[in-house]
This record gives structure tokens, C-alpha cells and sequence, in this order.
């Protein structure tokens, strides 16, 4: 009987509800659901690929599948920063697409309820596009981000063509 629940979707997915991976860009802490993150790696060598968004870095290749990967500091229009070894390359899948998430640092695992997340302030229309809602946590806010929302369809389109 535990066996075939812990097979079971729903409890799977109520077991990641609520679960957000925190992140750094600066002095700026993000989340992303858990649920949309597959694993978390060092950064690695970077193919350079022509004529695509300056945030858009390259693709690399883990263990043997081609992943394009975002600078997320670019993509949010932030200053560029030299990369550390406190780096990583968060890779997400959503939407049948997979993508790496080039961010500074990976902070935590997060439960954050749905009664401590609220709208976003109403500011800047553009910045808000990537922004699913902000939780609250304790006495600081992490901006949590719409997995959905980091490509444009176009983007996304031209990353599944490949």
C-alpha cells in the first residue's frame, strides 16, 4: 500500500506544492518552483551560438543532451557580471522544453504557502512579466518567477526548433 502511493502523481506533486528553489542575482533573492527544476550544476564550458539574444549565452552539453542556457542577469537587463564559482547552471524543464538558468548563486529549498505570496506591486509592466507573485518570508521577499513567462513564444519556438 505505501508503495503505491509514493508511485502516485498527486502525492508527488502535493509533496512539491508549495517548494520553491531560492537564488541570487545581486543583492536580489528569486524563487522558482521546484516542481520546473531538474538539477542544479557547476557552470560549464558555454558553446557560443550565433545570432541569438545577447541573454540567450549558448548551450552546453550534459552528459549528452544540448541545453540552451539563459543568463538571467542579462535577460533581466542587470549588469553583466564575471562568473564565480559560486555560479551555477539551474536546468528547469517546462513547457517539453529544457533550459539552463545561468544565476549567481543557489541560496535554499523553500516553503513558501500560497497565503504568504502576494501580486506583484503594479510598477513597471515589462519587469512584471516574469514575475508569478512575491513571497513573503519571514521579514524579506523573494520575487518569484513564472517559469512560462522567462521566453518569449518566438523564443520559445526558435529554442524547440533547435
Amino acid at each position: 500500500m505505501t508503495e503505491h502511493m509514493l508511485e502516485s502523481p498527486e502525492w508527488e506533486e502535493d509533496t512539491l506544492k508549495g517548494k520553491f528553489l531560492a537564488f541570487t542575482l545581486g543583492a536580489e533573492e528569486y524563487g522558482i518552483e521546484i516542481k520546473y527544476v531538474t538539477e542544479i550544476i557547476n557552470m560549464q564550458p558555454i558553446t557560443v551560438v550565433p545570432e541569438v539574444p545577447v541573454f540567450m549565452k549558448g548551450i552546453i552539453n550534459l552528459r549528452g543532451t544540448i541545453i540552451p542556457v539563459m543568463d538571467v542577469r542579462l535577460r533581466f537587463r542587470k549588469e553583466p557580471r564575471e562568473y564565480n564559482d559560486r555560479t551555477c547552471i539551474i536546468v528547469i524543464h517546462f513547457e517539453g522544453t529544457t533550459i539552463g538558468l545561468i544565476v549567481d548563486a543557489v541560496a535554499e529549498v523553500l516553503s513558501i504557502q500560497d497565503s504568504d505570496i502576494v501580486d506583484p506591486p503594479k510598477m513597471n509592466q515589462a519587469s512584471q512579466r516574469y514575475i508569478r507573485g512575491v513571497g513573503k518570508v519571514g521579514d524579506r521577499v523573494k520575487l518569484l518567477l513564472d517559469c512560462s513567462k522567462l521566453l518569449t513564444d518566438d523564443e520559445l519556438t526558435q529554442i524547440q526548433a533547435g
